[in-house]
C-alpha cells in the first residue's frame, strides 16, 4: 500500500499544539484564546491542503532548473549537505527580509504575523502565496547545481525547525542563542514593539541577522501581532486584506512609476488609512448580536472533522481520483470560510452551508445521477408544499442553533 507519510505532519504538529496548551494551563499562563487559535488553525489547514496539490509541482520545477541550467554537478557528501544547509538558510533570510520590506511580498507574508498570540498554533499561519515566493527564491539552489532531492530534504527541515521557535514556554538557551534562532529570538521577530520591528529574520541560524545588522536582543516584553492589529478573524480577509489595500492604493495613485512605488515600496511608508477605507467598502457590518458561546461548540466540531478529513485525504491521496480530490478540497475550503464567518458571528454563514451541501452532493450526482436528482427533487417539492417561506425560517433556526438565544437578530 502506497501511503503518503507526509500526512502524519498533521497529527504531529497538532499534538505539540495540544501539549503546549496543556503545559501553559498547568503553569497558569494564558497563551491561547479560542477565536485566534481557531483562526490560526484555519490558515494552517488551508496550507497543508493546498500543499498536497502544489508540492510535486515545486519539486519538478527544481528538477527542470537543475537538469537544464545547473552550473555545477554537485554530488551529495557530508560537506555539501552542510553547505546546502547554510545556503538554504541564507536564501531564507533574504526571502524573509524582503517579505517585510516590500509591500507585495508583505501582502503574502502578513498572514503569518496577524496573530496576536505567539504559540505553536501561530506557526501554522503559512499560505500558498508564501510557498510560491519562497520557491522562487530557493530556485537559485538547483541552478547552482544542488540536486533537487537534497533541496527537498533541507526544505522539510526548514518546515519543522521554525515550528518549535513559536513558543513562550522555552526561555533563553545559553550558548545556542549565539548561533541558532531560538524562541526568544523569534518572539522578538513577531513583536510589534517599535524597537523590535524588522528584526531577527533568520529561520534556523541567527548569524545572518548579526552579519547584516538586523539582530535585536529581547529587552522588553513583546507585544505580538501587527502594529495595527487586524480585527477580523475571517479566513478570506486574513489572506487578502493587504493585497486589497495595495490594489486600492494603486487605483487611487496617478502615474505608472508612482504605482510601482506602492507595489514595491516599503510597508513602513504605506498609507495607514487604506485598511479602514477598504474594510468600510468590502466588509459587512451586519453581525448576529449574541452573548452566547454556543458557536464555539460548532466551530470545534468542524475543526475536528476537518483535521480528520485532511489527514485521511493526505494519507490516501494516491488512491483518490482527481474529481474526488477536488471535492475534498472544496469541502474543506468551504468549511474554513464557514468557521471564519462564525468566529465573526456573520449572518451570511447560513448560505455557506448550502454551498457545502452542494459540493458534497456533487459526487452523489456524478456517480448516482438518477437516484440523487430524484431524491433532491422530491425533498424540494415537499419543502415548497409545506411552506414557501421555508428558507427564511430555516435561516432563523440555523442562526439561533449556531449562536444561541431566542433574540438572535436576523
Amino acid at each position: 500500500m502506497k501511503l503518503n507519510i507526509m500526512a502524519f505532519a498533521v497529527p504531529f504538529f497538532f499534538f505539540f499544539i495540544l501539549l503546549e496548551y496543556y503545559i501553559s494551563k498547568k503553569k497558569g499562563k494564558s497563551l491561547y484564546s479560542f477565536s485566534t487559535t481557531m483562526a490560526n488553525l484555519n490558515v494552517g489547514i488551508a496550507e497543508r491542503l493546498i500543499d498536497a496539490f502544489t508540492a510535486g509541482g515545486f519539486y519538478f520545477f527544481y528538477v527542470y532548473l537543475h537538469d537544464n541550467f545547473a552550473i555545477f554537478d554537485i554530488k551529495p557528501s557530508i560537506l555539501l549537505w552542510i553547505v546546502l544547509l547554510l545556503a538554504t538558510d541564507f536564501v531564507w533570510y533574504w526571502y524573509h527580509r524582503f517579505g517585510h520590506e516590500i509591500n507585495l511580498f508583505w501582502g503574502f507574508h502578513v498572514v503569518h504575523h496577524s496573530s496576536e498570540e505567539f504559540n505553536y498554533s501561530a506557526a501554522a499561519r503559512i499560505t500558498i502565496f508564501q510557498a510560491v515566493v519562497r520557491t522562487l527564491f530557493w530556485s537559485i539552489l538547483p541552478i547552482i547545481g544542488f540536486p533537487p532531492h537534497m533541496i527537498s530534504v533541507l526544505l522539510i527541515i526548514h518546515g519543522i525547525y521554525p515550528f518549535f521557535t513559536h513558543t513562550q514556554l522555552i526561555g533563553r538557551l545559553g550558548i545556542l542563542e549565539y548561533i541558532f534562532v531560538t524562541p526568544t529570538h523569534h518572539g522578538v521577530h513577531h513583536a510589534s514593539n517599535e524597537v523590535y520591528l524588522d528584526k531577527n529574520y533568520g529561520d534556523m541560524l541567527i548569524i545572518w541577522d548579526k552579519l547584516f545588522g538586523t539582530f535585536a536582543e529581547k529587552t522588553e516584553t513583546p507585544i505580538y501581532g501587527l502594529t495595527k492589529q487586524l480585527e477580523s478573524k475571517s479566513f478570506l480577509w486574513q489572506h487578502f486584506h493587504f493585497l486589497v489595500e495595495i490594489a486600492y492604493s494603486v487605483s487611487k495613485t496617478k502615474g505608472f512609476l508612482n504605482k510601482l512605488k506602492i507595489i514595491f515600496g516599503s510597508p513602513s511608508n504605506f498609507d495607514p488609512n487604506a485598511r479602514a477605507i477598504v474594510e468600510s467598502k468590502l466588509l459587512s457590518k451586519h453581525k448576529v448580536k449574541t452573548h452566547s458561546n454556543k458557536f464555539k461548540q460548532y466551530v470545534l466540531i468542524q475543526m475536528g472533522l476537518m483535521l480528520v478529513t485532511l489527514f485521511t485525504f493526505l494519507l490516501f491521496e494516491h488512491y483518490i481520483n482527481a474529481f474526488l480530490q477536488t471535492i475534498f478540497a472544496l469541502t474543506i475550503i468551504a468549511t474554513l470560510i464557514n468557521c471564519g464567518a462564525i468566529l465573526e458571528q456573520r449572518r451570511w454563514v447560513f448560505y455557506i452551508e448550502f454551498v457545502r451541501i452542494a459540493i458534497i452532493a456533487l459526487p452523489l450526482i456524478w456517480y448516482f445521477p438518477q437516484i440523487t436528482i430524484s431524491v433532491l427533487s422530491l425533498i424540494s417539492l415537499i419543502i415548497l408544499a409545506v411552506d414557501y417561506d421555508v428558507v427564511s425560517k430555516a435561516k432563523i433556526a440555523y442562526l439561533r442553533f449556531i449562536y444561541g438565544g431566542k433574540k438572535t437578530l436576523i
